[in-house]
């Protein structure tokens, strides 16, 4: 269905690009969540991907200490050594990964380290292949490099994971990036090793470059295991892996991401950063060295209440009619389907798309979702479960009850 849009006078002075550039579904509906909150409504907001815990009292330790000796100047464009250091130890202490501190790159958040590389390698006539569901940001981005999003549809009964002959199917002469996130936002879905070298068999021998999205990579559960796609020798020159300490650390605003790959694709990457943001905050560097080299236990107790979460939430999800389902392997999203209530009417109010469903469990019982078309996925919702236990009982109890 084409969509019709209605320009205003000023609209017609902006760039094609911002006209093909969607805003961000998440970032819109936390806001409007928040709104509401200040106007004295008891909002329950399951919308925004940001843990709720702390940030680790050593790693705010680290950026006082930071202030205090007066580091809060400028520092080289792509960061400070000490940090790129701390990144290229982590890849080789827990992904086996060997990446000197010049392949190494920092942004001011993961979302610019993405933005850099499709920038970077993409441009009018490429085409990105993006899984569907997925981040927000992905086929926009792409928008922005002035590329085309090729999407592949999963759904819950594959566990919202491509195949092979899938993504086989999607290239073409115009192929330039396959954008590969794993764990998944907004799933939780996480490909298991096996998988992974299934995939990345099919772009052997291609001029295909792979961006690997691995922010979640400390919160899997049970008994998977992360493996990043860098770690097959025959692809390496290929793979750009992109990674941050916002999820695992609690460090959402303090905007540090970082990515890892071939020298010539990082330069290239931190020429577009010279001309843009140049250095991520210098103050955040140093908290982000802290984070890397210190009491990694942190980590491990977030996961861990996550997980009791995570258990709570699909349990009582799957107890509602209407509502399905799965249990995620990592993240901390659940996105069940809502399609068995699409074409209903509850307490006056028909019901004709996901979209429909999240605005209505908002708007009527106080509870923020976003839906899935924001991900390219329409009948389901992305709810976060990065709230504490009892924001979550009493958001499933208004769920319920909106439905019944």
């Amino acid at each position: 269905m084409t969509q019709t849009i209605t320009l205003s006078p000023e609209d017609q002075f902006l760039s094609r690009r911002v006209h093909n550039v969607q805003e961000s579904q998440t970032l819109q509906i936390t806001g409007q969540a928040k709104k509401m909150t200040d106007a004295g409504l008891d909002v329950v907001s399951l919308s925004a991907g940001e843990p709720d815990f702390p940030t680790p009292d050593f790693v705010c330790e680290a950026a006082i200490q930071a202030i205090r000796s007066g580091f809060t100047k400028y520092t080289a464009n792509n960061g400070i050594i000490e940090l790129r250091k701390a990144i290229s130890e982590k890849f080789q202490r827990e992904n086996g990964l060997s990446y000197k501190p010049d392949e190494i790159m920092v942004s001011a958040g993961g979302k610019q380290t993405i933005a850099n590389t499709v920038m970077a390698l993409c441009g009018e006539g490429d085409e990105v292949i993006i899984p569907a569901p997925y981040w927000v940001s992905f086929p926009e981005i792409a928008h922005l490099a002035d590329a085309t999003p090729v999407i592949l549809e999963t759904s819950i009964e594959t566990d919202f994971k491509i195949t092979p002959a899938q993504l086989e199917a999607a290239i073409t002469p115009k192929t330039k990036l396959f954008i590969f996130n794993s764990p998944s936002n907004p799933t939780g879905t996480v490909y298991s090793e096996s998988e992974i070298r299934a995939l990345m068999q099919v772009l052997v021998g291609k001029d295909i470059f792979i961006l690997s999205d691995e922010m979640y990579e400390h919160l899997i559960y049970g008994t998977m295991k992360h493996f990043s796609a860098a770690q097959i020798p025959e692809q390496r020159s290929r793979i750009i892996t992109s990674n941050g300490l916002s999820k695992a650390y609690s460090m959402t605003g303090w905007r540090i991401g970082y990515i890892a790959g071939p020298k010539w694709i990082i330069d290239a990457c931190a020429k577009i950063q010279s001309q843009t943001t140049s250095n991520a905050s210098s103050i955040s560097q140093k908290a982000g060295v802290a984070a890397l080299q210190g009491d990694q236990t942190v980590v491990a107790k977030m996961r861990d209440e996550f997980m009791k979460r995570r258990d709570y939430m699909c349990k009582s999800l799957n107890a509602i009619a209407g509502i399905k389902a799965n249990v995620p392997d990592g993240a901390f999203y659940v996105f069940p389907s809502v399609q068995g209530l699409i074409g209903k009417t509850l307490q006056g109010v028909e019901i004709n798309s996901s979209v429909d469903f999240a605005k209505y469990l908002l708007e009527k019982h106080l509870v923020a979702t976003v839906p899935g078309e924001a991900f390219g996925a329409a009948g389901y919702l992305r709810l976060s479960y990065a709230a504490s236990m009892a924001d979550l009982q009493k958001a499933i109890e208004r769920i319920g009850k909106a439905v019944a």
